[in-house]
């Protein structure tokens, strides 16, 4: 997945995005609000070299200082220095636990020691802070004071009874002591917040990532036709009032209504040398939208003159007798165990379209939509009517269409965006082949709609004035009938 394809992902999954953006702030906010408020209090020391006036002795004084510094800064945290604060300050702690929040810094070229101490209570924290520099410069101090050899300390009482020392070479001054904070060092608010919308960020686009590549269902035209060879016949936009209105010409200006007719003129330009004469519309699987598209492609035939019947024979599930609002009981079941002539049951559907509804359920449908009388009914309603369309139940849940399609002369493979998988999408086109049905193309049914309405930028572009109720249907002002596959 490119840069290009994961930004419309994103903008496709946004919800999920916003959702792990809300719970991390959210996280965030409570981490803050639970948190105890920390102190912090910092002294600083200053590290000097006891010489005298000689400018060389204070260079070489300097030089020693330096190098000693960051070792004294590694002494602060000794249980010499934390032992003895603890004692002092009757601190309810241990001398390990004091140390884990005493920090130490000692900045290069610099014979300054940064000492940090972090409490709970600002003034403890403050007390502590100059606890531990008092108690730290008394330990550099005697361990840098140096020891006379055993044998000289016979040559000097006043040594003797000093105990043996000379004096410290280095000297630790309080350039800064510490004061009790105004304000906590932690939480943090507005770094915690900002922390949280950034992990939530890169959550949601982690998982976003995730669900990309665990999905193998198409979310474009594009993608379906580059993922079969199949041509891609028409492409049908999501209306959410097609359950309430499921007939185009309840609307005949509505993109939807656009996107049959630019369906009916691709099957019609795509088969020009062979244009078949009966077309079967099937899916995968259910609930892609297959009766609908073979009830308003034959509507759209029929609104460009072409004479159609549309058969349903989905005997598992038949809708188009509901979809019409027709009799469903007589039909095409009926007319296959010879109990009707195919005149007898046909309805009308409006203009020059007829429909033969299922009939009753059958118990054996795949038997006898494979039959050869089967293969009769639709060849006298090609003779008949210039194009048959035939709603056929989904190919991978039941065989019945397998043994039917090869009875017409082509198939449209209907697939439901963001719904059909690549998997079930390539076992319908398989098993089409396998009985050596000739696959017309595919039709992406229930598409994103396009932003913004195109059409209403051009007004009702090519739209013809609407027929005078005084002339009558087919009479002399009528338009002549085109003939053939998606005439208009």
């Amino acid at each position: 997945m490119d840069l290009h394809g994961f930004l419309k992902a994103l903008a496709r999954r946004w919800p999920t995005v916003a959702v792990c953006l809300l719970l991390a702030i959210g996280a965030a906010f409570a981490a803050t609000a639970l948190s105890t408020p920390v102190y912090e209090a910092r002294t600083q020391l200053f590290v000097a070299t006891r010489t005298g006036d000689d400018t060389t002795q204070l260079n070489q004084g300097q030089s020693f200082s330096q190098a000693r510094v960051q070792s004294y800064a590694a002494i602060v945290t000794t249980r010499q220095v934390t032992a003895s604060v603890v004692k002092k300050l009757h601190l309810r702690t241990t001398p390990e636990e004091l140390a884990s929040r005493i920090g130490a810094n000692a900045p290069l070229n610099t014979v300054l020691i940064d000492i940090t101490v972090r409490d709970t209570v600002p003034r403890r924290a403050a007390r502590i802070a100059n606890a531990v520099a008092e108690r730290f410069r008394d330990v550099v101090e005697r361990l840098e004071t140096p020891r006379r050899a055993a044998g000289s300390e016979r040559y000097g009482k006043d040594s003797s009874r000093r105990g043996g020392t000379l004096g410290s070479p280095v000297s630790l001054g309080v350039t800064q002591e510490a004061v009790p904070p105004a304000a906590p060092v932690s939480p943090r608010p507005v770094l915690n917040l900002t922390a949280g919308a950034l992990a939530g960020l890169l959550l949601g686009a982690a998982l976003v990532a995730v669900c990309e590549n665990l999905d193998t269902t198409l979310k474009t035209s594009e993608a379906l036709g580059e993922f079969t060879a199949l041509p891609g016949l028409g492409s049908i936009p999501y209306d959410k009032n097609a359950p309430k209105q499921p007939l185009v010409s309840a609307d005949a200006h509505s993109k939807r209504a656009e996107a049959f007719r630019k369906l009916r003129t691709n099957l019609q330009f795509a088969q020009v040398d062979d244009r078949p004469r009966i077309i079967a519309v099937t899916s995968s699987v259910p609930g892609e939208g297959k009766t609908n598209t073979a009830v308003n492609l034959a509507l759209s035939l029929a609104e460009a003159g072409v004479s159609v019947c549309l058969v349903d024979a989905d005997l598992r599930r038949p809708c188009v007798a509901s979809t019409f609002g027709l009799v469903q009981d007589a039909g095409l079941t009926t007319v296959l165990i010879g109990q009707a002539r195919i005149e007898d049951v046909l309805q009308e559907g409006g203009g020059p379209l007829a429909v033969l509804t299922s009939g009753a359920v059958p118990p054996n449908p795949t038997e006898l939509l494979a039959s050869a009388r089967m293969r009769e009914v639709l060849r006298e309603l090609a003779d008949s009517y210039e194009v048959v369309i035939v709603d056929t139940a989904p190919l991978l849940p039941v065989a019945d269409t397998v043994g039917l399609a090869s009875l017409t002369q082509g198939a449209l493979l209907v697939v439901r965006a963001a719904r059909t998988s690549r998997d079930q999408i390539r076992l319908a086109a398989e098993s089409l082949e396998r009985v050596g049905v000739r696959a017309l193309g595919t039709v992406f049914n229930m598409a994103p709609a396009p932003k913004g309405d195109r059409y209403s930028e051009y007004g009702r572009y090519g739209e013809l004035p609407a027929p005078r109720a005084s002339t009558p249907r087919g009479g002399a002002g009528a338009p002549p009938a085109a003939r053939g596959v998606g005439g208009s």
